[in-house]
């Protein structure tokens, strides 16, 4: 009995077409076209998760600089300060204090001015 092979490459063109749904004209109907877009896309797609790891880090840091001049320091001297404090606090959190809690960032930033002198 011989051994027919369709099931398989119509469930391989069906997963592409299925991912090209919504691309507009032959990249969402032609399986080649569909294939191209579909491969182009996960590229794109795996570089901006990397892109939008960068992206955020230089939000927080912005915003943790723009807190520490308002307390009188550059934001490496804070981040230096909170170093030699030993507060590990990652920039996320630090980012959120500044703007939510006020008070508890001009907290660190005193802290981190004390142990520069």
């Amino acid at each position: 009995m011989r051994i027919k092979r369709g099931v398989n490459a119509v469930k391989k063109r069906r997963k592409i077409l299925k991912l090209a749904k919504g691309y507009f004209g032959a990249k969402s109907k032609l399986y080649r076209i569909a294939r191209q877009a579909v491969m182009k896309s996960l590229a794109y797609a795996y570089v901006g998760r990397k892109a939008k790891k960068r992206d955020f880090r230089k939000l927080w840091i912005a915003r943790i600089n723009a807190g520490c001049r308002l307390n009188g320091l550059s934001y490496s001297k804070f981040m230096y300060g909170l170093k030699l404090a030993g507060i590990t606090l990652n920039r996320k959190v630090l980012a959120d204090m500044a703007i939510n809690d006020a008070n508890g960032f001009a907290a660190l930033c005193e802290t981190a001015k004390s142990k520069l002198n």
